[in-house]
């Protein structure tokens, strides 16, 4: 063996010290933001999983289902209501939004698990509510803080990345129950702690990997994307398979820990991609490739790229007005609308009507398998089922709307507002199916509700960004979605849930008995919900009537290049960094 030279010493530090600079180039490259964006999201849908732990709520604390729907409504408003969040976000760094939001999901579940194991004393119910509001609100600080900062940095693909992004959101519950059964055990309490330190560590390992950088097409983005796509699919189908497995064997500890590890690989699955990506790009810096001339477009001379310089673009897009000026003088469609233009304009109604008509009745299914199963006499076990069902569908209804609803826009022009219609309309079904069930019949409506529960809210996001632009996005989505916990509220709470407690009393004294004869009202049968939820089908009927009118009023808009504004302002910033290399020699 030959001995070692100061050469090879030399080589060996090359070769370390490259790694090193590769390693940061990874961790600071647009694709690895997208990676700990699918992590952070992969955290942040606690709020699917009240089906799992409310129960104990119920139970531990002696709530009957009123009181328990308005703890689900103060969930949904902490949920849907992220105006604070996208206020935060217009004036503080990124980081300083991810620390805030992982500061308050920690503080609000921790309490309601405190709460649940006797470890304070009993809390008053409007002090349950602000708990699980407050945990509930830090789910909009991670999407306005990883998911909007992530449609800003690909603006082109963003119906793929809406779909990506909330698809994780959607398979979350489904993820936290396996980690949590690999964890704890059967103990659902134990859930409640685990949804208040691990979306909180999530947020905290990734704040400063996530953030704005300039909105360029990457190369083979769109099959990037698809990559990403085909990962996460073979995570839910290997979930769904869990899920169907655990209801016929009963697993021991090990084998959920098997199963979690499993789930666990193949979220870092995407890393690799992310690593292939920026290495591409990595050796396009080292080795750039040499530019060839074009015969058709001429080289820029010095006087030409001092006027580019000076006036980059001679026909320039207006300056966006202030935040809350020119509310009268709205935009075309497309461009940068304020807040006060977007809040205040007819399309932004419309969007609300149908937000609270299928979001109001979806969360309102949602917030309430665990009481439909129970009246219905299925088990324990099967209720979480159902509530694996709701999660995974969730995220085939997200991915779904999100690549689709893109591939149509971008080959047929086919309008994302008309597919809202198609999927509110399949709610309808899934509605029907619980007010009037048959044998089997709840494991279709959880399929049914949670594929089109998923897909209204990527469909959602992307309209507004497209009909009001991007400047404002972060808040704007999130004034987007306050008609959902508005509509949670008056269908959950004045209505499915007062009938709920009606009919349960009803039974009660046709037993001879009162309300103070039991700690916990509950109905059993199929007469429980079946008033409710045939109400909750008329309701989403409407609310895809009323999405048709806003079919009518962007089919031209849709019909349009709507993302022509984008390539023109890449274009325009290349050209004028061109004109600055020119003039620099």
């Amino acid at each position: 063996m030959g001995a070692e030279t100061p050469t090879n010493r030399g080589a060996d530090a090359g070769r370390g010290g490259g790694l090193l600079q590769f390693a940061l180039h990874v961790l600071k490259g647009r694709w690895f933001t997208v990676f700990a964006t699918f992590l952070i999201m992969a955290g942040a849908g606690a709020t699917y999983l009240f089906g799992v732990y409310s129960k104990q709520i119920k139970s531990t604390l002696g709530y009957d289902q009123t009181t328990l729907n308005l703890m689900g409504f103060f969930k949904d408003l902490g949920a849907n209501v992220g105006v604070l969040s996208g206020l935060v976000a217009e004036v503080t760094p990124t980081w300083f939004v991810l620390l805030l939001g992982s500061a308050l999901n920690f503080t609000g579940y921790f309490m309601i698990w405190l709460a649940v194991t006797g470890r304070i004393a009993k809390p008053k119910v409007w002090q349950m509510c602000l708990y699980i509001c407050v945990g509930a609100n830090s789910q909009n600080f991670a999407n306005t803080g990883a998911l909007v900062t992530c449609i800003q940095n690909f603006p082109e693909s963003r119906g793929a990345m809406m779909g990506l992004l909330k698809g994780f959101t959607g398979l979350s519950g489904a993820i936290l129950t396996e980690i949590y059964l690999a964890v704890y055990g059967e103990d659902a309490t134990a859930l409640i702690l685990l949804i208040a330190w691990l979306p909180a560590a999530l947020s905290v390992v990734f704040i400063f990997n996530i953030r704005k950088l300039k909105a360029e097409r990457q190369p083979n983005e769109t099959r990037v994307f698809y990559h990403f796509l085909y990962i996460s699919i073979g995570l839910a189908i290997f979930i769904m398979l869990m899920n169907i497995i655990q209801k016929k064997v009963e697993f021991n500890h090990t084998a959920y820990a098997l199963s979690a590890t499993v789930i666990c690989a193949l979220l870092f699955l995407p890393l690799f991609i992310v690593i292939r990506e920026e290495l591409h790009i990595w050796n396009s810096k080292i080795n750039p490739p040499i530019p060839i001339e074009n015969p058709i477009e001429p080289k820029i001379s010095i006087e030409e790229s001092k006027e580019i310089k000076n006036n980059p673009d001679p026909k320039p897009y207006p300056p966006p007005p202030s935040c809350f000026s020119s509310i009268c003088s709205k935009p075309a469609r497309g461009d940068d609308y304020t807040i006060l233009q977007a809040l205040l304009s007819i399309d932004m109604m419309v969007l609300f009507i149908a937000t609270f008509c299928g979001l109001g009745t979806s969360l309102t299914a949602v917030d309430n398998l665990g009481q439909i199963g129970e009246s219905l006499g299925y088990p324990l076990k099967t209720v979480k089922s159902f509530v694996s069902l709701v999660s995974i569908w969730n995220y085939f209804g997200r991915v779904f709307s999100g690549f689709v609803s893109e591939t149509l826009l971008a080959k047929f022009k086919f309008p994302r507002p008309l597919m809202m219609t198609l999927v509110l309309l399949l709610s309808c079904i899934g509605q029907l199916l619980i007010a009037f069930p048959i044998p089997g019949s709840v494991y279709i409506a959880s399929i049914i509700i949670g594929f089109s529960f998923g897909a209204q809210l990527p469909l959602l996001f992307a309209i507004i960004s497209e009909l009001f632009g991007l400047k404002y996005f972060s808040t704007l989505f999130n004034c987007g979605q306050i008609a959902s916990p508005l509509g949670s509220y008056i269908l959950n709470v004045k209505v499915a849930g007062m009938m709920y407690d009606a009919e349960a009393l009803k039974q009660l004294k046709e037993m001879g008995m009162d309300r103070a004869a039991v700690k916990e009202l509950t109905c059993i049968g199929k007469r429980c919900y079946r008033k409710s939820f045939t109400l909750m089908a008329i309701v989403t009927f409407v609310g895809a009537l009323v999405s048709l009118v806003l079919v009518m009023r962007t089919r031209e808009f849709y019909r349009g290049d709507i993302y022509k504004r984008f390539r023109e302002e890449v274009k325009q910033e290349t050209s004028a960094g061109e004109a600055a290399a020119v003039e620099s020699k």
